[in-house]
């Protein structure tokens, strides 16, 4: 039987970053056999509200990501949300850059909430069925990235029970408490924090839990952490030499997603499971289920070539 640990938080593996700061392939375990949830991770969330898994994704899947964030970079996409204080004005000394949505612009992307890793993940920690509810990307820059304050999800979507929509929060490139990585208030989402305007963002709320109760997630490139929409949890600045980026998926239970909050967009929100999950043909107009594999082939080729 599973009983409470002294401190909450189950291991996550370091692994070593290159001298680039990112994920260095090897050729031998390329294809490593990757983390599932298990019955303790099951039981950790629905305790904590969160659980990390540090081999979600395997290091062909963590480059073709890599590879993906790196050609966002190039193409001009991202876009700095730190404001001067006055919630408005970009910072011109520190960045935090973000980019939503991301389906429409990357198919390696539009096909990860479909992978069946991603999809027994969710399924075991919030049930079934489910939508794809939102997905985004944040990147801290080398030295100037700020960081996201502290809030919960459901200070935006007031979903009747927080344990019935989760984040996937994966590592893109290795995550410690130097470059910013996340942080959690384990047991938080069994109260609701006041929360106001940031003024350093120009969209974002906050709030002031009990910082002194956090807990650090070191998460290594392609490791993942679920966190539900009542955990508190925020990101720190980045202090390295090396930038560092995330990725944030939302998965909320289809009774709890109510027109009021899917609509608009609702296109944005492909039903992942139940009887109206078409593999996202209804929503896109094109098949994602099935593609992960080739996706992740396709970015690593076009990213060497």
């Amino acid at each position: 039987m599973w009983t409470r640990p002294r401190h909450p938080i189950l291991t996550v593996r370091q692994s070593a970053p290159t001298p680039a700061g990112g994920f260095r392939p090897n050729p031998d375990t390329s294809l490593r056999e990757t983390m599932p949830v298990t019955d303790q991770h099951i039981a950790h969330f629905r305790e904590f509200g969160y659980v990390a898994l540090p081999d979600f994704l395997n290091q062909r899947e963590t480059a073709a990501l890599q590879a993906e964030v790196a050609r966002f970079q190039r193409e001009g996409l991202l876009r700095n949300v730190h404001t001067e204080g006055d919630g408005q004005t970009p910072s011109s000394t520190k960045a935090n850059l973000q980019l939503i949505p991301l389906y429409d612009k990357s198919d390696l992307l539009r096909a990860l909430p479909f992978q069946p890793r991603v999809l027994d993940a969710v399924e075991r920690l919030i049930g079934d069925p489910f939508i794809l509810h939102l997905d985004q990307m944040f990147l801290k820059p080398a030295r100037s990235g700020s960081g996201t304050d502290w809030h919960q999800d459901n200070a935006y979507f007031k979903i009747a029970d927080p344990l019935m929509g989760t984040a996937m929060w994966l590592a893109v490139h290795d995550a410690n408490a130097a470059n910013g990585t996340l942080r959690v208030i384990p047991s938080s989402f069994r109260q609701s924090y006041a929360h106001e305007r940031d003024p350093y963002s120009n969209h974002h709320i906050h709030c002031s839990p009990p910082e002194e109760e956090a807990v650090t997630l070191d998460v290594p490139a392609g490791g993942a952490a679920f966190f539900c929409y009542g955990t508190a949890h925020c990101t720190g600045d980045n202090r390295t030499e090396h930038e560092r980026a995330g990725l944030a998926f939302h998965f909320l239970r289809t009774d709890f997603a109510v027109p009021g909050l899917i609509e608009p967009d609702r296109q944005a929100r492909p039903h992942l499971t139940g009887p109206e999950a078409s593999g996202g043909l209804r929503e896109y107009g094109v098949k994602a289920a099935g593609t992960w594999d080739y996706e992740v082939e396709r970015a690593l080729a076009t990213d060497s070539s």
